[in-house]
């Protein structure tokens, strides 16, 4: 049950805090925030770039190019150090972009896990640690 700290009865209210106009909850979990799903890459991926197109104008995704920002890089390389999604992606020496995170707080590196098409094959390789992809 979701109230106002206004609607509460006054023995209920928060003691030296004035009403304020937000909901909190009493007894029950908050309601799920909508979430979006988030995508890992950079604009010099052409996997990523094929996945970007599909998605411009969709509020559903959020792009983060690591490549813009430290902040973002180092969230992307916390993820992949800790997510057993990127296993066979550091095997292998990829990067292990594009990344894609669930609403559900899933990872993984498959566009159609998240309603997307992957690259065709014939486009030429992924991106490689190594450089023998970009």
């Amino acid at each position: 049950m979701w109230r106002m700290w206004a609607e509460l009865p006054i023995f209920e209210q928060p003691v030296g805090i004035a009403p304020a106009p937000v909901s909190i909850h009493v007894g029950e979990s908050p309601p799920k925030k909508f979430s979006m799903i988030k995508i890992y890459g950079m604009e010099t991926c052409p996997d990523c770039t094929y996945v970007e197109e599909q998605v411009k104008g969709n509020d559903k995704y959020e792009v983060i190019d690591i490549g813009r920002n430290v902040r973002d890089l180092k969230a992307f390389l916390r993820l992949r150090d800790s997510n057993d999604a990127f296993a066979l992606a550091k095997r292998v020496g990829a990067v292990g972009i594009p990344c894609f995170v669930l609403e559900d707080g899933t990872v993984t590196l498959t566009p159609e896990e998240a309603g997307l098409r992957s690259r065709p094959a014939v486009s030429g390789a992924a991106c490689s640690i190594d450089g023998s992809g970009c």
